[in-house]
């Protein structure tokens, strides 16, 4: 982060040592530049992974256990938090809400899991748990409808996580297991382009030219 004075500024802050040196003109066109590395790979492949080992679960693949719970905690939840802050600081609103909310989403999730465990209160029922994920189904629908103004890789991945909310929606409301099957393999798909976002920002960035489209 760095001071910057008008549209000519020279991009040193030692020419800002002192307030006092500024007149008044120029000190009400001070404004900063962030230079601050781009949180959104972060928030990206911390969603992308969490979603692809739940996903391989609601696919029948693997059993929810402690890998689940743990990445759902600390990556899928406490990192993607850490991200919508970032996003905040970037003055990007979408990464803040989206990062954010996804963030609180994951926690929220194990905690749905870990509570019953716990003993401090008993396991939710099917339309409890459809409840918990329409709700965020609604919220994921808000931001498809906003990524039709980003990139296109962008929209089919939302697209394709409203898909996923409303199969496992429908399947805890019916009890058809298919349905739950058929949205992990919703949300590996989904998983799989957020984490293809994701990396493919942090390789164009590092390699200095676009090597994937993202």
């Amino acid at each position: 982060m760095r001071f910057c004075t008008g549209p000519g500024y020279a991009s040193t802050a030692g020419q800002m040592d002192s307030m006092e040196h500024i007149d008044e003109k120029s000190r009400n066109n001070i404004f900063l530049v962030d230079d601050t590395a781009n949180p959104a790979p972060l928030g990206l492949c911390a969603f992308g992974m969490t979603t692809i080992l739940l996903s391989l679960h609601n696919a029948g693949i693997t059993a929810v256990g402690s890998p689940i719970l743990s990445m759902a905690i600390f990556y899928g939840g406490i990192a993607q938090v850490i991200a919508g802050i970032l996003e905040w600081k970037k003055n990007n609103t979408f990464g803040m809400v989206t990062f954010g909310s996804f963030g609180f989403f994951w926690i929220s999730f194990a905690f749905i899991l870990l509570l019953p465990k716990m003993g401090l209160i008993g396991a939710p029922t099917n339309p409890e748990l459809a409840a918990f994920l329409g709700v965020w189904g609604l919220f994921a629908l808000g931001l498809f409808v906003c990524s039709f103004r980003m990139h296109r890789v962008l929209q089919v991945t939302l697209f394709f996580v409203v898909v996923l909310v409303a199969l496992l929606v429908a399947g805890e409301l019916t009890g058809i297991s298919m349905l739950v099957t058929l949205g992990g393999g919703a949300g590996l798909i989904a998983g799989l382009l957020a984490l293809y976002i994701g990396m493919g920002q942090v390789i164009n960035e590092v390699y200095g030219r676009k090597i994937f489209p993202v």
